[in-house]
């Protein structure tokens, strides 16, 4: 099965070195480009597409907010955010926006097919840890819950999958988190679907998030 890709970025340059690399892929395709949001989205009315590269500073539409549009559409495709070192809160933006993850754009090419990989399959492409300390940087943003999850949706669920969603959001992988909790990886990753399938969620990216928004992970510590 071709992974139908869009590139939307505002240097010509940047396109051109993304579509070389995913055009030597025999499982890639890139159907579509566009150098700002506002053309991204009028190119996605027309055209059938698995995963956007999203940059996030561009003209008429930031990334942030095409994402925002794009995620609220029905069957919409999977979004990439890409950024820099320096460009962080973007990428924080962008998840909070539906974004299925994030890269940096000096990605190595094969960890950037890996992520477009992950995407399509239904996968976050952030390594957990690295979402947790980009969350950490930027929870100041958050608004303040006092020291109880406000989320009243967290009530549903049960102890143990409380107890995997902390976990989750503290940046462990399933094979660690059943490691510590001594479950199989098979019963974290059945937790995990029914926290996503409780709360709503797309995504562990999504987990982290709500995890850090309702106070039952705050910044620099546990749960």
């Amino acid at each position: 099965m071709t992974i139908r890709v869009m590139l939307v970025d505002d240097q010509v340059l940047l396109r051109t070195g993304f579509r070389m690399v995913l055009a030597a892929q025999p499982d890639m395709e890139v159907v579509a480009e566009a150098g700002d949001g506002v053309e991204a989205l009028q190119v996605l009315r027309e055209t059938a597409v698995d995963v956007v590269l999203m940059d996030v500073r561009m003209p008429k539409l930031d990334g942030v907010e095409t994402t925002r549009r794009i995620c609220q559409e029905a069957n919409p495709p999977k979004v990439l955010i890409l950024t820099t070192f320096d460009l962080d809160e973007y990428a924080f933006s962008g998840l909070k926006a539906g974004a299925s993850g994030f890269m940096l754009k000096d990605v190595p090419p094969g960890e950037l097919l890996a992520a477009i990989r992950s995407v399509h399959s239904g996968d976050a492409v952030v390594a957990p840890s690295t979402t947790r300390r980009l969350l950490d940087r930027f929870a100041p943003m958050l608004p303040s819950t006092g020291k109880e999850p406000q989320h009243k949706e967290l009530e549903r669920l049960t102890d143990r999958e409380r107890e995997v969603m902390v976990l989750v959001a503290q940046g462990l992988s399933n094979g660690e988190i059943a490691a510590r909790l001594v479950l199989s990886e098979a019963t974290v990753k059945t937790h995990v679907g029914r926290i996503l399938t409780k709360l709503g969620l797309r995504d562990r990216v999504q987990v982290v998030v709500l995890a850090y928004e309702t106070g039952l992970v705050r910044a620099g510590g546990n749960g």
